[in-house]
Order: C-alpha cells, then sequence, then structure tokens
C-alpha cells in the first residue's frame, strides 16, 4: 500500500506580517507537533507556547492547534502552527518540520488531500481557489455558494434523476416483446425534456458565474488620435495611459481591470491602427491585433465628426466578435450622449475627455456580456464546468432523438455518457491528468 506522507507549507502570504501560518497535515503531525513545542497536545485545544528547533532553541512563540483526522481540513491529522509573520521565522518552523519528518506540500496538496479523502467534492475543492482570488463582494459571495455546496447539490440531484431514468430505461429492454410500451407509459420523453431543461437553467446560471469568475476581456481599437487612451483613462478613473494632441502617442499595449456590478472587465488600450512605416509603430499595430483577436469584445473608437466608424482598419477575425462602436468627441460638436440600437449593432455617442456618456458605455458592456448583477443564486463557474454542462445536453437532445426512432439501447447508452460527463463536474468521475492541471494552480499552503 501507498504510504500517506506528512507534508507542511506556509498557509499565509509570502512577505512580513504580524502573523505567520504553518500547517501540517499526515500521519506524523501530532508527533512532529510534540517534538516541536515539547509538549502533549490536547485535540482543539489552542496551546501558546514556545516553539523548538531540533536543538532545542527557541524559535518563536504563538498557538497551535491539533485537529485529528478525519475531522479535519483535509481528513488527516492536522497541525497549525500560528506564530510572528517574519520569514526567517517562518523558514526555521518549516526546515524544523521537515527534520522530523514532514516534506514541503507541493501546490493545493491539502484541498486536493481533502477532496481525495471525501471532505469536499472538486466544485468545492475550486471554490476554495476562487474564494481566495475573489477581486469583488459578489465574486466572493458566489465563491462561498459552491464552496457550501450549492452548485454541487443542483449537479447531484441531476445526476440522481439522469441515473433513475437510465436503469429504468434499461430495464425496459428485457421486456421489448411486451405489449406495452414501457418507454411511453412511463413519459420517458417527458422526463428527458425536463432533464433538459433543467440543463438549460444550470447553464445559464453556470455562464453568468464564469462571466463573474474570469470577467470580460475588452480591447479598445481605432485609428491614432482617435481617443482610446482617454477612454481608458475615463473608464479606470485614473490617469493610466498618456494622453496628448499628438497621433501616435500609444505605441504597447496598457491593460487596467475594473468592475461593473462585481463583473471584471479587463480593458486593454492599443495602438492606433494604420499603415505606417516605422518600425515601432509597426510593432505596436502587430500588438494591437493581437489584442483584438484575443478580445471577447471590442471597442471601435471614432472621430464624432466622421460619419461612420472605419472597419476597415480592423483585422478579419473581429468580424465574428461584438463590436461596440464608440462615437468619441462629442464634446465637440455639442452633441449629447446616447446609445443606438440598429440592426443588433450598438453605438455609443460619449465624451471620453468630460466623462459624458461613460455610464452608457458601462451599460454597454454589461449587456454585451449578457451579465445580469441581480441574477439570484449565482455560483462562480470555470470553462470546464460549462463545457462538461453541454456536453450533457448533446447526449440528452441525442437520447431524445433516437427515443423518438425507438432505439431504447441507444437511450440508454445516451443517459449512461450524460451521467458520465456531469460527474467529471463535481469529481464522481475524474483522471489524474484532470486533478493535477487543478491543483497545480492552487498556493502552495492550501
Amino acid at each position: 500500500m501507498h504510504k500517506v506522507e506528512t507534508i507542511c507549507a506556509l498557509a499565509t502570504a509570502v512577505g512580513q506580517s504580524g502573523i505567520g501560518v504553518v500547517r501540517v497535515s499526515g500521519p506524523l503531525s501530532k508527533t512532529i507537533a510534540n517534538k516541536l513545542l515539547q509538549i502533549e497536545l490536547k485535540p482543539r485545544h489552542a496551546y501558546y507556547g514556545s516553539f523548538y528547533d531540533k536543538d532545542s532553541n527557541k524559535i518563536d512563540k504563538g498557538v497551535s492547534i491539533y485537529f485529528p483526522g478525519p475531522n479535519s481540513y483535509t481528513g488527516e491529522d492536522v497541525i497549525e502552527f500560528q506564530g510572528h509573520g517574519g520569514m526567517s521565522v517562518l523558514r526555521r518552523l518549516l526546515e524544523t518540520a521537515t527534520f522530523f519528518g514532514a516534506r514541503l506540500a507541493e501546490p493545493g496538496e491539502f484541498t486536493k488531500r481533502a477532496f481525495l479523502n471525501g471532505k469536499m467534492d472538486l466544485v468545492q475543492a475550486e471554490a476554495v481557489q476562487d474564494l481566495i482570488q475573489s477581486s469583488s463582494e459578489q465574486s466572493a459571495l458566489s465563491a462561498v455558494r459552491s464552496l457550501t455546496g450549492e452548485f454541487s447539490e443542483k449537479i447531484n440531484h441531476l445526476l440522481a434523476d439522469l441515473t433513475s431514468l437510465r436503469v429504468f430505461v434499461e430495464a425496459t429492454i428485457d421486456f421489448s416483446d411486451e405489449e406495452i410500451d414501457f418507454l411511453e407509459s412511463h413519459e420517458v420523453s417527458v422526463k428527458l425534456q425536463t432533464l433538459k431543461n433543467l440543463l438549460l437553467e444550470i447553464l445559464e446560471t453556470a455562464n453568468q458565474g464564469a462571466i463573474l469568475r474570469d470577467g470580460l476581456y475588452v480591447t479598445i481599437a481605432g485609428k491614432p488620435n482617435a481617443g482610446k487612451s482617454s477612454l481608458l483613462n475615463a473608464l479606470t478613473k485614473q490617469p493610466s495611459a498618456i494622453v496628448t494632441d499628438i497621433a501616435g502617442t500609444t505605441r504597447d499595449v496598457l491593460k487596467e481591470t475594473i468592475h461593473i456590478d462585481g463583473m471584471p472587465l479587463h480593458i486593454i488600450d492599443t495602438a492606433g491602427l494604420h499603415n505606417s512605416n516605422n518600425i515601432i509603430e509597426q510593432e505596436g499595430i502587430r500588438r494591437a491585433h493581437t489584442e483584438i483577436n484575443n478580445a471577447d469584445v471590442v471597442l471601435l473608437v471614432y472621430d464624432a465628426k466622421d460619419k461612420l466608424a472605419d472597419l476597415s482598419i480592423l483585422p478579419e477575425a473581429v468580424k465574428n466578435k461584438p463590436i461596440i462602436y464608440i462615437r468619441n468627441k462629442i464634446d465637440l460638436l455639442k452633441a449629447k450622449a446616447k446609445i443606438n440600437e440598429v440592426e443588433n449593432q450598438t453605438e455609443v455617442s460619449l465624451s471620453a475627455k468630460n466623462g459624458d456618456g461613460i455610464d452608457l458605455l458601462r451599460q454597454a458592456l454589461s449587456e454585451a456580456a449578457g451579465y445580469k448583477p441581480d441574477g439570484e443564486g449565482v455560483f462562480l463557474a470555470r470553462k470546464r464546468h460549462i463545457l462538461a454542462i453541454d456536453l450533457t445536453l448533446n447526449y440528452i437532445n441525442s437520447a431524445i432523438e433516437q427515443l423518438e426512432g425507438g432505439a431504447s439501447e441507444l437511450v440508454a447508452e445516451d443517459l449512461r455518457q450524460a451521467g458520465m460527463s456531469l460527474g467529471t463536474i463535481t469529481g464522481e468521475f475524474s483522471s489524474d491528468d484532470l486533478l493535477g492541471e487543478i491543483f497545480s494552480s492552487f498556493c502552495i499552503g492550501k
């Protein structure tokens, strides 16, 4: 049998702080604590005293807590040493723990052990990282919903219904010669449609959560001196970009992040798009094309005195992306800020210089993302969750088609595949590669 190793890591941020926490998990945790503290710890009692190194020299004084498994974060014996936050002190604590038998933990290994030991499912494990990395109150609240199991509960209920229906369909295969059409009499078609509708509801909520987690990548594009950098400054409410009357001031890519009702927007300002023989400008334009191709939404800025925006300056790939046309410098024409919707195209008339119409642009960006800030029960979701739900929907749609053709065996197979796909979300069916990819992005002490 594989021997479970004892791991240790710094559980607080690297750097100087008032408090630093070293976490130890595994079968040697209590032994290490007894040697490092030179006392016998009681479970779930906070002990204040000195920490000693391997030569019985005092390292620090602080608080220690022992959480015996399985009632701990990882499901194993866990010790937390809470001392002062100086890196030299914490480094000596880690060195002492490793001397007494622990090894340094890999990224996310504590949470990975919690998942493997049944303390949480894969959605909840991912929510731990999402909560740590949340950049707004809304995203933090949504991460907590996933962490406390709301997302998992919805998936598990659907999975139970899928399994129940599959078992019934498989049972009817043995009675195919009977006069009664079991599939029709038990309204399998209705149940399949119900499952499809529930999946579509979850998909909509998951898409909202994905927007809230990952945000929207918005690239500002346009000709030189159209006011792109002024627009970036107006959106971020700070002088992020240099603004002058000289065309071509911006030659590199500038990136800033803002929030609209809790949704992160990654705003990217680019060099002016035009024909140039200048090597530096050519590189700036090449980088601008790259950012435009990678964008979720493109803001095409043009001067209000021009009748129309010049689409010819954009790369071909942008035709398949949402474009919001920004009619800038309306202050020079003494025009009013407004939004026009013509043939599914959005145009915002504004002044980046004085900020008139910026709120209208924020509204247009939120609508372009499909984000609903007042959406109830939104949980943070990842791309892999959405892909798994999409795949499950494909199998359900296939099952509906097979049912119409009377192929009960194929209906059962589609339901089995749908269950496998849905089960990857919570980790009921997961590969080692998937787990490695997920937990490798965690911080070391979590």
